[in-house]
This record gives C-alpha cells, sequence and structure tokens, in this order.
C-alpha cells in the first residue's frame, strides 16, 4: 500500500479503524436507528444479538445484526491465509465471519459511524482493519494482491461509488485489479428480473413496485441487473472466468446456494415469503410458478439473486443451510463436484455442539441399513470425512426425483389413481418392520426420498430416534410438511388427514401442534428467520383479498345521478359514475347537464355517511350546503349526515351546463348516523318550537295592548 499522508489509526478493542481518508462527516446515513444499532454494538456481545433482534423487531437492526446474514459466504472456501478486501463492509453483517475463516480482513465503508459498529461487534478480533472514507480516495492506495475481494450487497450502488459514464463497467475493472492472478472477486446483487418481484415483492432499494422491472424510469441511486446485463459488464472489462451462484430465497437471508453445475429441483423452492422489510402483495404461487420456471430451464433468469464469483470456481456446487436451529443441530449439506467429475454430498457442523448430531446421523444410517436391507429402500451411505466428525460426514451423491416432485406432477395432471400409488407405497415402506427394528426415521418425508428407476433412495435421515415411533405419526408430518407447500397441494388434506390418518377436528389440531412443539425444540429458544418475518410485522396481501377488494370497490365507491326533465326522478333516467372517487373518501367529478333537464340529483353512495361540501357548481353559480335539498340533517358544524342507505342531495340547474362536484364522503356506522340525524332534527324541531312560542307571546302583548 502506497503511503501518501500521515496514517490516523485508532483501535476499538483489537480492530484497527483507519481514518486517514475520512472526510470528518458521514454523508450517508440511515438516521437515529445507527445510533440504536452502534449501543447494542458497544454493550453486548454478538452472542445476545439474536435476542435483543427479537426483542426489537425491527427490520434495520434484524438486517445488520443478524447472524444468518454470514451465510452468503459461510460456505466460500477461505483459507487462515488469505487476504480479504470487504469493499462496502457497512456495519460488518458478514466481517466477523470473515476474520474468522480468513487470515487478514480490509474493510472500506464510507460511514465512520457503521464502521464503529462493525468495530465494536468484531471487537475481539486482531486481523480485521477498517478504512473509512469515500472509495475513489481509499482506492488508489489499496494494494492488488487480495485472495478475496468482495462486494456484498454493494455493486448496485456503483453510480454512487464512481460516477462518470460507464459506472458499473469500471467499478467491476477497478475491482478486480485489486485480486491476484488467482484470487476471486465475489459479487452478491439482486437480480431486477427476480420472480419475487413480478410476484408483488417490492424494488429492494426504492421500495416500490416494478421499478427493476420497468427499467428504473423513475430513477434511484441503485441499479440492479440480469446475469445477461452482468454478462455484457463482464465482456466490456475483459472478464472472461466466471461463475454464477443462484443464493435462495435471495442473498440477505439465504437457505442455500445453487449454481449452473446443480440447478433446483421442482418442488425445493417453497420458502418465497420473505418480505421483511415492507408490506407486499403476493400475485400468484411463487412455488407454483418456479416449477415452471425449473421445467422450463429458466431458473438464472429469474433467481431472486445473483452471486457471481470472478475467477476459478470453487468445487461446492450447492449448499443448504440448516444453521436456523439451536447450536446442537446447526449444520449444512453441501454437494461437491471432485476433480474427476463426480459429486459427493458433505454434512457439516456449524458449530462445535453440532458435531455429536452428525455421530447420530451416522449410528442412524446403519440402524436404518440393517432395517431395510434386501428392500427397494437405499440408505443413502455415509461415512465420517478423514475420520474427524469434526469434519463431517460425506454421502453418496443419489440421482432420481424426489417424491415430494412425483406428488406435484400428480396432482398437475388430476391423476388420482398416481397420487393414491405413490401415497400407499410410501405408507408401506414406512410401516415396513416398525414393529419389530427399535430405529424410527422422522425425517422419511418427501423430499428427502429420491425415486429412481426401481430405488428409494433416503437421501437425510439426521432425525432418527432409537425407539419406535407409530408410522401414522411420521407420515403426519411428512403429510403436513407437503401441505404447505402451495394451494394445490392442500386439496389433498380430505385424503392424507382424514382418509389415511383418520386425524380431524380437534386430533388434527394436536398433531399440528406436536409438530410445532417439534419444531420449537428444533429452534430452541430463538425465532427462526421466517417467525421474524411474522415478528416485524409487515403484511403480505393475497391476490384473493386484492380481487375480492376490487369487487367490493367497484360497487362501494359508486356514485349515482338522478336527471328530471321536469317529470321528476326515475329510474329511467340514472347515470352511473365509477372511478369518481380518489382515497375512497374524496368524490369528484364533471357532468355535463343534458338539455332540458331542469334538476339533477347526486346520491353520493349507498351507505350511512357523513358528507362535506367542498364545492357544487354548475356554470357559474355556486350552490352553498344550506341551499341544496337533502335527505340528510345538517349538522352544526356545517356537515351533512345522511342516517340510511339512501343519501341524496339534489341541485336545481339547467341544461346545457356543467355540473362539478367536490364532495368528503365518510362511512359512519349506522346506529351513530342515525343518533346524529335524529338529535339534528330536535334540535331543529325544538327551534322551530321556540321560534313559534316566540311570535305568540309578541302576538298576545301586542294583543294586550290593543
Amino acid at each position: 500500500m502506497e503511503e501518501s499522508r500521515e496514517r490516523i489509526l485508532e483501535k476499538i478493542g483489537s480492530v484497527t479503524m483507519d481514518l486517514t481518508y475520512y472526510p470528518g462527516e458521514d454523508f450517508y446515513t440511515d438516521g437515529t436507528i445507527e445510533d440504536e444499532m452502534l449501543e447494542i454494538a458497544m454493550n453486548n456481545p454478538p452472542e445476545h444479538f439474536p435476542r435483543i433482534i427479537e426483542e426489537r423487531k425491527s427490520w434495520p437492526i434484524f438486517y445488520h445484526l443478524s447472524p444468518f446474514r454470514t451465510n452468503i459466504i459461510d460456505w466460500i472456501p477461505f483459507k487462515k491465509t488469505d487476504k480479504v478486501l470487504e469493499i462496502g463492509a457497512g456495519c460488518g453483517a458478514i466481517t466477523g465471519a470473515l476474520a474468522r475463516n480468513a487470515g487478514s480482513v480490509t474493510c472500506v465503508d464510507l460511514s465512520k459511524k457503521r464502521s464503529m459498529v462493525n468495530a465494536y461487534r468484531n471487537r475481539n478480533y486482531d486481523n480485521i482493519t477498517i478504512m473509512v472514507g469515500n472509495f475513489k480516495d481509499i482506492e488508489p492506495y489499496l494494494e492488488q494482491d487480495y485472495d478475496y475481494v468482495l462486494l456484498i450487497g454493494v455493486f448496485e450502488y456503483g453510480q454512487a461509488y464512481i460516477g462518470g459514464a460507464s459506472p458499473y463497467e469500471d467499478f467491476m475493472r477497478i475491482c478486480n485489479c485489486h485480486r491476484k492472478p488467482d484470487g476471486r472477486l465475489v459479487i452478491a446483487i439482486e437480480n431486477k428480473f427476480g420472480l419475487k418481484y413480478w410476484a408483488g415483492c417490492r424494488e429492494d432499494h426504492l421500495g416500490t413496485y416494478f421499478s427493476g422491472l420497468e427499467g428504473y424510469r423513475e430513477g434511484g441511486a441503485a441499479r440492479t441487473f440480469t446475469r445477461h446485463g452482468l454478462e455484457q459488464i463482464l465482456e466490456k472489462t475483459g472478464i472472461h472466468e466466471y461463475s454464477f451462484y443462484y443464493p435462495y430465497p435471495d442473498y440477505k437471508f439465504m437457505t442455500a446456494v445453487y449454481s449452473d453445475r446443480y440447478l433446483p429441483r421442482k418442488g425445493e423452492l417453497t420458502n418465497n415469503l420473505r418480505n421483511f422489510d415492507r408490506d407486499r402483495v403476493v400475485l400468484f404461487d411463487e412455488k407454483q410458478v418456479f416449477d415452471q420456471v425449473i421445467d422450463e430451464k429458466e431458473f438464472p433468469l429469474f433467481s431472486n439473486s445473483y452471486l457471481l464469483v470472478v475467477g476459478e470456481a470453487p468445487d461446492v456446487i450447492y449448499t443448504k443451510f440448516s444453521n436456523d436451529r439451536a447450536p446442537e443441530w446447526a449444520i449444512r449439506t453441501a454437494i461437491v463436484q471432485e476433480a474427476s467429475g463426480e459429486l459427493h454430498v458433505e454434512k457439516k457442523p456449524d458449530t462445535q455442539a453440532a458435531c455429536g448430531h452428525l455421530m447420530n446421523t451416522k449410528n442412524a444410517y446403519e440402524r436404518l441399513s440393517e432395517r431395510y436391507e434386501g428392500t427397494k429402500i437405499d440408505i443413502s451411505r455415509c461415512t465420517v470425512i478423514d475420520g474427524d466428525i469434526n469434519q463431517g460426514l460425506s454421502f453418496a451423491f443419489c440421482g432420481g426425483t424426489t417424491l415430494e416432485a412425483l406428488l406435484d406432477e400428480c396432482l398437475a395432471k388430476a391423476d388420482e389413481a398416481g397420487f393414491q400409488a405413490l401415497i400407499d407405497e410410501y405408507m408401506q415402506w414406512l410401516c415396513y418392520r416398525e414393529e419389530e427394528c427399535a430405529v424410527s426415521n422422522v425425517d422419511f418425508i418427501f423430499p428427502n426420498i429420491l425415486v429412481d428407476g426401481g430405488k428409494w433412495h433416503v437421501i437425510d435421515y439426521e432425525w432418527t430416534f432409537d425407539k419406535h415411533i407409530p408410522a401414522k405419526e411420521i407420515a403426519f408430518r411428512a403429510f403436513y410438511n407437503y401441505m404447505l407447500g402451495g394451494e394445490a397441494r392442500k386439496a389433498c388434506e380430505g385424503l392424507l388427514m382424514r382418509d389415511i390418518l383418520g386425524l380431524a377436528g380437534e386430533q388434527l389440531q394436536e398433531a399440528v401442534a406436536q409438530e410445532q412443539r417439534f419444531q420449537k425444540r428444533i429452534t430452541a429458544d430463538h425465532a427462526s428467520v421466517e417467525k421474524m418475518r411474522e415478528l416485524i410485522g409487515n403484511k403480505a396481501f393475497e391476490f384473493g383479498g386484492i380481487m375480492e377488494y376490487c369487487k367490493y370497490a367497484d360497487s362501494k365507491f359508486v356514485a349515482q345521478l338522478y336527471i328530471d326533465y321536469g317529470e321528476g326522478f326515475s329510474e329511467e333516467h340514472i347515470v352511473i359514475l365509477k372511478d369518481c372517487y380518489a382515497e375512497e373518501k374524496y368524490l369528484r367529478f364533471a357532468y355535463d347537464i343534458p338539455d332540458h333537464a331542469v334538476r339533477v340529483r347526486i346520491d353520493p353512495c349507498t351507505y350511512p355517511c357523513a358528507v362535506i361540501v367542498r364545492e357544487i357548481k354548475a356554470g357559474d353559480r355556486i350552490y352553498p350546503a344550506a341551499s341544496l335539498a337533502t335527505s340528510g340533517s345538517m349538522q352544526e358544524c356545517g356537515v351533512l349526515v345522511f342516517g340510511d342507505n339512501d343519501p341524496n342531495l339534489t341541485v336545481e340547474a339547467e341544461g346545457g351546463q356543467t355540473l362539478t362536484v367536490d364532495l368528503e364522503v365518510m362511512e359512519l356506522p349506522p346506529v351513530l348516523a342515525e343518533q346524529l340525524v335524529q338529535d339534528a332534527r330536535e334540535k331543529e324541531a325544538a327551534a322551530v318550537e321556540a321560534e313559534r312560542s316566540g311570535v305568540k307571546r309578541l302576538w298576545h302583548k301586542i294583543k294586550d295592548r290593543t
């Protein structure tokens, strides 16, 4: 690194803060939430963050401080000798994982406050240096021999980082020059054509619907790209060695990562409702559409996010994380492609405590193999890697189609007999030797069974117990989890739950509660990532509900005009006004009164309401509310209240004029509306009576004098 000025260094714990290029103030901030995160990082160790995240129920705190953010890089094969450059480190969502797995980590970030959050949460690592300042000021002094250069959620801000006519090509070129020849540049970014955006999620950076799909025509600081768009940038910068990976559901809270060498199979992509940051609509069942996308071999086009690796591709071609659990069960599963091209599966402990769980899995392989010996059930072969359970387990890679996908195919074709036959065979093998073999595989669920010709490969059996668990209890778990995968599957409830298991009513509710208790035991005392979505509380509005609302609005927010041609109002001369309401309460329209008309009656709605007359005008004449003949009652505040379902106001106006109307209409509970009308009428009657009494008294006085 070239020295150009006197270094300004500070220490926060063991972390070095380099403020040499800091301009003296933060030009980018999310406001007071950053103060809150700094307070958390200063006063709490990272192991307390999950509890605090649950308590605060805040998207920014969850996003910046959740330990699950590191899934996006935890599968990458860092070595303890690696030198890493992290551009746009922010609050350090992945910095600690880098420091734990690599040799040294240099972070660059514009914000001092965010960098302080990073430093305090990782204060025990002595291999982190955080350089604070504008990337363009710092970049000329960065070294060019990094094993890894990472941009996680940063590349989309290329215009802000670099500027100029070709900011993204320049940003790519500049970042790439800082890796050594055999190093890797790693970029995580949303796909602007991600299926979630078509389905009704808002664009992550702008918070608006369909912004990326429409080409960011309304502007904004960020730009995301399709795979083709990224490949064009790579081509322009002269980069030809690269691989695309596909984080699922997206890179922020990834549970699995796929690659071109191992794409998702039908039935796998079921966890799609992940709108942590803001409300969304749900325009279609993403699971069903993903299945079609996979069938059409278009998944790379519609993956919600990309992880672009420039340089040699890692051996891992797929990883699934199961670390959203208690520490003793936190593991990850990877498919590794060997130099020969052969594939094998590895399960590794995510914590030291999980080693015992993997050893139990190894023992389960032996017991289940004995139970199903000589049958078509093949328990996937399992061995300890290098004889050390800390290194994990290795499994044979199995081909075939999941039982889940086969059942879905039967549903799609309305093949009831085929569906029933698969379920019958499943139950047959679930019950096989269940009484005589005291071993039960609770993980005998449809996604864990690959059907390949005459074999049923059981590829996951981690939840196996040395006791007899009734087959129907295990079947319930398989059926219940299957039905959670989409609307089409829910139609099977009668067959699966009632006809096969004999469960309905309270018994079914208790079985569901038992499964939920099992899941809670796995996650222990912390909320799962999916549970955090519920705690944060952003809504997902179903398309069916939207359609129902549209039907409701079509009848609710409609006005009617009755035209009197001198013979009174009738249904023969009626005009229906749709699309005349704004914000569900402002009735605004202009209507050309027909020739020979003498009166127009305005029916603003068909429910009890309060109406504020903002303006009614015909030609040059303005009609005050008090001058109108109405079916309502004028309140002292000048508001008209209508107590029934037929509110109306009549305007005496000649034909040939334009009637313009601007009303504020607010629905009222019928009881309240009736009471307000009654009170107003009683006051009016009392006033009339008082006036009449006054006139009588005056008459008597005059009479007495005469």
